[in-house]
């Protein structure tokens, strides 16, 4: 069945590398650069109407920094998916062409680096829901929008306000990005090991 399966999926010889390259690079440049604009967005509309980017509640130091890094890592695969579009001429030329295992290699990197931007992403997610269960656990439970608990041994008092969610909102919108990126750079790993025009 397995066979059957990998025979429906390979492309004939007709089909061209260059266009799935300069088609799924635009498209999943497309789908970064909105995902990736969305929670800055999101972030600028909570500025305008709550006045302040920071909630009361302290964060950990590690998840800024690892947010940071799921930042820079999509801004690395936006960059990687734009360079799709510009191999794609260079594949369509036979002057110019780069060797099969190059092109495996340029899809690979794209794949690795859409793996790290998830593993990152979700990290960031477990350690902001952990943080959040926490505080929820502590407060005394009540269906308002604002938690706010007194915290033992705490000097003042801390709360979960509609920013942390909002922070929470922008990492699931990366996470998807990285997710549909890194089902097209799988599809373009197995393109490129299959046959095509190019490389008949």
């Amino acid at each position: 069945m397995f066979n059957k399966l990998a025979e429906s999926l390979k492309p004939s010889q007709s089909h061209s590398l260059a266009n799935a390259f300069r088609r799924l690079g635009w498209t999943g440049f497309w789908v970064q650069v909105v995902m990736g604009a969305l929670p800055v967005v999101l972030m600028f509309y909570t500025f305008v109407f709550s006045r302040s980017l920071t909630g009361p509640r302290a964060g950990l130091a590690l998840v800024e920094y690892l947010t940071m890094i799921s930042f820079l890592i999509l801004l690395f695969t936006i960059f990687w998916f734009f360079r799709y579009t510009r191999l794609a001429p260079r594949i369509a030329d036979a002057s110019t062409r780069p060797s099969q295992s190059a092109l495996t290699a340029t899809a690979w990197t794209g794949v690795v680096a859409s793996v790290l931007g998830i593993l990152f992403s979700m990290t960031v997610m477990l350690l902001e829901v952990g943080h959040l269960l926490f505080y929820f656990l502590s407060a005394p439970q009540a269906g308002v929008p604002v938690v706010q608990a007194q915290m033992a041994g705490a000097v003042g008092t801390s709360w979960v306000s509609a920013v942390d969610i909002m922070s929470l909102m922008s990492l699931i919108l990366l996470l998807g990005a990285e997710v549909a990126v890194l089902i097209f750079g799988l599809w373009l790993v197995f393109r490129t090991t299959q046959t095509s025009a190019e490389f008949a």
